[in-house]
């Protein structure tokens, strides 16, 4: 199969006329320009140019050649830049995985800040369970992702970065008056959101965790998708939820809930993960850098809600 740098050498050769203007334009000797341009000849085992002339003129096979060799080259230039457009965040996509509640922490200022700094990178955020969003890191359907703990990450980096207390939310008067144990929240009607997930929501596990050490199983009364359902059930009184506190100003405040800590404090604990070993492209290495940046930002505004956990230089090393 002819190369890329033969047909580099063909097609500057018809464009310069001569196999010196060749070389000048590869910046190349002209003898490498007809050694390249032999080699093609003896590949396709055909002449490409008519010899003698003052020009190079080309045969009919050389005519025959050209629009495909033309179009090797330009897409090769094409890709070459960009790959540079990305490496210099000048171009290409941004994906990167978040949370469902991604919004009680970062709002819009990681897809906000990215853009300001990076115009011309199409920005692609998703964001769903983190179950879901470690599951498509691990395949490498995403390059990195900002989730809660716990997932399953045997083939995953996980660097966590700060945790947010999940408390427990009631519309009646008597529950909100003590702090409920696991033995209180399993015999209390529940209504519980992220049915889709139940067995794999990160808050769920924990939840489900303690109920099984005690010997006890939880029974949601009502499961739903979405928090928002969930809480307006529990404001008509159907039961109870649990929330991280981030969510409660915006979410649980308006509608008159009640909130209480747990007996045993149980927190959503927010990391970066991508695949082990792997190293971050340019544009996921600035999104990821961004989110922690939004998180830091959120956790100084929201003093009490968001505890920071001391990363030293691990941010450094997992962004490579």
């Amino acid at each position: 199969m002819p190369t890329l740098n033969q047909l580099e050498a063909f097609v500057a050769a018809v464009a310069t006329g001569t196999f010196t203007g060749a070389a000048a334009d590869l910046k190349m000797s002209q003898p490498a320009i007809s050694d390249l341009i032999r080699r093609l000849e003896a590949e396709l085992d055909a002449k490409l140019f008519q010899r003698g002339a003052r020009k190079l003129v080309l045969t009919a096979e050389g005519e025959e050649l050209l629009p495909f060799a033309r179009q090797s080259v330009l897409a090769s230039q094409m890709g070459a830049s960009a790959v540079r457009a990305v490496q210099s965040l000048g171009g290409g996509t941004a994906t990167f995985g978040l949370l469902r509640n991604a919004e009680f922490y970062l709002r819009t200022d990681l897809a906000r800040n990215f853009h300001l700094a990076h115009p011309k990178v199409r920005i692609r955020l998703v964001g769903q369970n983190s179950w879901e969003t470690a599951r498509d890191v691990t395949s490498g359907q995403l390059d990195a992702g900002l989730v809660t703990l716990p997932i399953d990450d045997e083939e995953l980096d996980v660097l966590p970065l700060a945790r947010d207390e999940i408390v427990y939310v009631t519309a009646d008067e008597l529950r909100a008056q003590k702090t409920p144990s696991i033995v209180d929240i399993a015999a209390a009607p529940l209504v519980l959101y992220d049915a889709h997930y139940a067995k794999t929501d990160p808050a769920r596990r924990q939840l489900n965790d303690r109920a099984q050490l005690g010997g006890l199983s939880l029974e949601p009364k009502i499961e739903v998708e979405y928090l928002s359902t969930a809480l307006a059930l529990v404001a008509e009184g159907f039961g109870d939820t649990i929330v991280c506190r981030s969510a409660v100003a915006a979410e649980v405040e308006p509608r008159g809930l009640k909130v209480v800590s747990m007996a045993e404090p149980m927190y959503d604990t927010l990391a970066l993960v991508k695949r082990r070993g792997m190293s971050l492209s340019p544009a996921t290495r600035e999104m990821a850098k961004l989110a922690f940046s939004a998180l830091v930002a959120h956790a100084k505004t929201n003093a009490g809600t968001v505890e920071l956990i001391p990363i030293d230089g691990h941010l450094r090393r997992f962004l490579g």
